[in-house]
């Protein structure tokens, strides 16, 4: 009998210390990845190949109305580090966000440390263009990966025009870039098992240059070669996934790690993306261009299950300081989700917005169901619980709710900083006639390839003159 209790009392207090032990932390953002190109999106293609991310959402939080608080790379990454609103700091386009987040903002691994974390990133940094704002100057004890703008090579990763760091050394890499972004978190993750430990995993799949082994491209037949690299790139980041995972449950650690997994910004639908069943993709404030795949998982914390509530990547930061314990004595736009997705809080009503200035002119607002959004001159009303897929404008026929939506994001806006580039915070404030024009600003690289981009949907849509428009015109 004493034997049987001494026993009980082990096990319940082994039980004990791994509920009081802080989680391991991580989060990992996927670029351009489409609303419907994972097997766990229902209306998925039947070409779809995502088995781990699959397995992953069967045991997380598959939060359905998940969003981000921009429709392009860098402005999600500004507001996912700070867990405010980018636009708080004058960044509200691409350009702007990955000119640099300002050196005095914290961010992950400087709320974390401190907690006792080890911390690491690796991947896609987009938040400043140079060394002078490496990650590995903000708090990361180590970091794999590159700076520049939004894209890299995923073969040529010995480039010295657009290198690979490790911490802030170049280093000469081979191999394909998603592949080795997977190796170096796993890496991390065994070196890490016996403490608390923070990773950052940004790949850049499946954002362009498109580029995948000829192997994978293979195995897809969809009669669009760009589509078949996709989904070619899109299950490479998924076996990288899947190497993630396993060492987490080899090591002993799966149960105790906080995992979260999103896209930065919805599909382009010019590089052959599926945002089903919602409109437009990435450029757009449109649901294709802000809602993205969600999950968030933690075996021993959370049951895996759905959540239909709003959710924004804003979240994830005051989120995962709950989990580990740490004190938020800053303020957030973003909120702590841990009762939400446990089911011991009632949804709380919030209101979501976006912005991306005068000069691309996008703005919406979320409160409840209704959505507003605003596409330069024109402004678009939906109900999402009947109409997810934004096909019926309801301007014309309530004025009222428009004009409530409205003021919500007049007064939002007024808290934010101006453009810290150039124009005004939304279209419609944009300098009078008569103002004196700009000249011209040079374009970097993202907004490069973003012209390219609508030039090419142009096309498409050109070709298919009865099809629905779902791409902004700007």
């Amino acid at each position: 009998m004493k034997k049987l209790a001494f026993a009980l009392l082990f096990l319940l207090g082994t039980s004990l210390s791994a509920a009081e032990s802080k989680p391991n932390i991580i989060v990992v953002v996927a670029d351009d990845l489409g609303y419907a190109d994972v097997l766990f999106n229902p209306l998925h293609a039947k070409e779809i190949k995502t088995p781990n991310l699959d397995s992953l959402a069967k045991q997380s939080v598959i939060c359905r109305q998940g969003y981000v608080s921009g429709h392009v790379c860098s402005p999600t990454r500004a507001g996912l580090m700070t867990g405010r609103y980018q636009q708080r700091l004058g960044l509200y386009t691409g350009g702007e966000a990955g000119s640099g987040l300002p050196m005095t903002e914290t961010i992950f691994p400087q709320y974390l440390k401190p907690a006792g974390y080890t911390t690491a990133q690796f991947g896609k940094w987009h938040l400043g263009p140079d060394p002078s704002w490496s990650p590995a100057l903000r708090g990361f004890d180590e970091v794999f990966g590159f700076l520049g703008r939004g894209a890299h090579d995923y073969f040529k990763l010995d480039d010295p025009n657009d290198p690979i760091y490790r911490g802030t050394e170049v280093v000469q890499e081979k191999g394909y870039l998603t592949d080795r972004l997977g190796e170096e978190t796993a890496s991390f993750i065994t070196r890490n098992k016996s403490k608390p430990f923070f990773a950052y995993l940004a790949f850049n799949a499946v954002h362009a240059p498109l580029q995948a082994p000829d192997d994978e491209i293979a195995q897809f037949n969809t009669g669009n070669k760009d589509r078949d690299t996709l989904l070619a790139m899109g299950k490479r980041l998924d076996d990288a996934m899947g190497k993630i995972i396993t060492t987490l449950k080899s090591e002993g650690i799966w149960e105790n790690t906080l995992l979260f997994f999103i896209s930065d910004n919805g599909g382009p639908l010019a590089q052959s993306a599926d945002n089903t069943p919602l409109r437009a993709g990435k450029h757009s404030d449109y649901e294709g261009g802000i809602r993205v795949p969600f999950l968030v998982c933690w075996p021993a914390q959370l049951k895996p299950g759905e959540c239909l509530s709003p959710v924004i990547s804003l979240d994830i930061l005051p989120t995962a300081l709950a989990a580990a314990g740490v004190e938020q004595s800053k303020t957030f736009d973003g909120q702590n989700i841990l009762p939400l997705l446990r089911g011991e809080a009632a949804p709380n009503p919030r209101n979501l917005f976006w912005c991306s200035g005068s000069d691309e002119g996008w703005w919406a607002v979320r409160s409840g169901d209704w959505k507003l959004v605003g596409e330069k001159a024109n402004v678009s009303l939906f109900d999402l619980a009947k109409d997810v897929s934004e096909a019926t404008n309801l301007v014309a026929q309530m004025p009222d709710k428009v004009a409530e939506l409205t003021k919500l994001h007049d007064v939002w806006l007024a808290d934010m900083a101006k453009p810290v580039k150039a124009g005004e915070k939304r279209y419609d404030m944009a300098a009078k006639e008569g103002t004196p024009p700009k000249k011209p600003k040079k374009m970097t690289k993202e907004e490069k390839q973003k012209a390219r981009d609508l030039e090419r949907l142009k096309k498409r849509q050109s070709d298919s003159p009865n099809a629905t428009p779902e791409t902004p015109k700007s």
